[in-house]
């Protein structure tokens, strides 16, 4: 998995994450979001359109760092699920949870 800072909008760090998001890779995004919050960061989009899979270890993943940045007062959203990864989200619930969007400038047009 690749985590990348694409850049800030709107007072948003956009972050764009590729590959797979699973037991194995779900630590790194953990500690990644982490140290951005720790650095302050507390508003983030995160853009979905490169991941390709996602397990229950990454929506746990996901879920303490939706808790994390609502106990520092932020706030994350999500973009550009697509396939089985959307399929997830849905099934799973999350998608009611989390704020999802179409992509990153829907998302922005929101924060």
């Amino acid at each position: 998995m690749n985590i990348i800072s694409t850049g800030k909008e709107k007072d948003c760090l956009i972050v764009s994450v590729e590959g797979r998001m699973d037991a194995v890779t779900t630590p790194e995004f953990e500690q990644t979001l982490g140290g951005w919050i720790d650095t302050g960061e507390t508003r983030f989009i995160v853009d979905f359109a490169r991941l390709d899979y996602i397990s229950s270890a990454g929506l746990r993943g996901i879920l303490t760092s939706v808790k994390r940045l609502k106990a520092e007062g932020g706030r994350i959203v999500l973009t550009s699920l697509y396939g089985t990864v959307k399929e997830v989200f849905e099934i799973s619930g999350f998608s009611t949870i989390i704020p999802i969007y179409e992509s990153v400038e829907a998302a922005l047009q929101e924060m």
